[in-house]
């Protein structure tokens, strides 16, 4: 959220010396007549006749002349940064003032400033996102009114190129959709917001967080879930950096959408290797281009997810080339290739060994975490287990022996390889 100090400009003197400030600064780039014609109505409007009540006294005349100056604001207005900060402050002030945050007045008038405030031309861009900032954190924290100030400030971000200033994150996401007395299908249409305007920044990474979020807002068997959750397999497709594609299986749209050609490719990537991946693309010519997927970035994908898998049943032992040349279908020349590709990733971490021809794996991402690897977990778990009570009898006889070098020694190896160790002490 953009941080800035509100700045108001008109706030002193009553509240028709305010407004009529207010009048002139909407009216100052009118042409004469115009502007004339204008301060007298607003005279009109906003003083007391005699004998009235003072308008401290009269809220509906407040309302009126306020809506009068509403009527006129059609623009930032011709004045500096902060004349037109403190106008808008003012403005938001009164409404805040003269009308519950939960009526429909108030949420009509706020959407016509906004408007405004969005309305290209885009000129002064620092001054919108303050203003629309002080608007939203003067309103209270559980009103509704947040979703749309806070939608117009990503669109002026948008439009700006400068999404990052808002400094989003999904734990505030989170926080104000908890707190805003705001429909489920309005929580859905603001995530929406929020994945359009990743997208449009050009950051698909971060479209791909809310996106998530947004699909398991949605009704999983309604059009809109559907949708949605086909977008999201395609989006996590594409991104050739994602590789965790567990969490889509999480949601009930996706699993809805078991039929749909996009779920059975998903399913080859969380499960499978590249002669299903290969299968799929027989049966399925068009769909490729149909979704915007790249084969090359796809087959890239299903290698080191693959080689991720392999490794995962070779941790703590070595990895012979050529059954990653097999699995991957490359030559044996590629392996290190593939292996260091795949160590930068993060799936995998090892040891390559020209001399043996194999990586020793440190550790390795499962695609998913069902039983089967539960079970291998559990089995090197158990191995672990055995192998320090092992350790903890060596190092127990070395030091009785003080033979200190000996324990030094199988200190040195447990740290490096996070293994079971065997040494043998005199």
């Amino acid at each position: 959220m953009v941080s800035a100090d509100s700045v108001s400009v008109f706030a002193e003197g009553t509240f028709e010396e305010q407004t009529q400030e207010l009048v002139d600064y909407a009216t100052r780039s009118s042409p004469e007549d115009e502007r004339a014609t204008a301060l007298r109505l607003f005279q009109d409007i906003a003083k007391p006749a005699e004998g009235a009540k003072p308008n401290e006294k009269d809220q509906e005349r407040r309302r009126n002349a306020l809506i009068f100056v509403l009527d006129q604001t059609k623009s930032l207005g011709d004045g500096s940064e902060q004349e037109i900060e403190g106008y808008f402050n003012l403005l938001f002030s009164h409404l805040l003032t003269l009308w519950p945050t939960n009526s429909s007045e108030i949420k009509h008038h706020i959407s016509s400033l906004l408007g405004v405030l969005t309305s290209p031309p885009s000129e002064h861009p620092s001054v919108r996102y303050r203003v629309i900032s002080n608007l939203f954190n003067a309103t209270p924290r559980n009103s509704a009114l947040r979703l749309p100030i806070y939608t117009a400030l990503l669109q002026v971000a948008v439009t700006n190129g400068e999404l990052e200033t808002l400094r989003l994150s999904r734990k505030d996401v989170e926080q104000w959709l908890q707190e805003w007395d705001i429909s489920s299908e309005e929580r859905s249409q603001f995530l929406k917001s929020i994945v359009d305007a990743f997208i449009q920044s050009g950051q698909p990474e971060a479209a791909y967080n809310y996106t998530l979020s947004y699909v398991s807002s949605l009704p999983s068997s309604s059009p809109e879930g559907q949708s949605a959750a086909i977008d999201a397999i395609a989006l996590a497709l594409r991104l050739p950096s994602l590789f965790d594609l567990d969490p889509l299986f999480k949601l009930d749209a996706v699993v809805s959408a078991k039929d749909h050609e996009l779920f059975s490719l998903l399913q080859v990537f969380l499960n499978s290797g590249l002669p299903e991946f290969y299968s799929w693309l027989e049966s399925h010519p068009a769909v490729l281009e149909k979704y915007e997927l790249d084969r090359a970035q796809l087959e890239r994908k299903i290698r080191l997810l693959s080689f991720a898998s392999l490794g995962f049943a070779h941790v703590g032992h070595d990895l012979p080339y050529s059954e990653v040349a097999s699995t991957l279908q490359i030559d044996l020349s590629q392996v290190e290739k593939w292996a260091i590709d795949v160590i930068r990733t993060g799936l995998l971490s090892g040891k390559l060994s020209q001399t043996t021809q194999s990586l020793h794996v440190y550790r390795s991402s499962a695609r998913t975490f069902e039983r089967e690897q539960w079970e291998a977990l559990e089995k090197r778990l158990i191995a672990w287990k055995a192998g320090l009570a092992s350790v903890l009898e060596v190092v127990t006889s070395a030091q009785k022996r003080g033979n200190g070098s000996a324990v030094s020694e199988v200190v040195q190896q447990v740290t490096q390889t996070g293994e079971s160790v065997q040494v043998d002490v005199a």
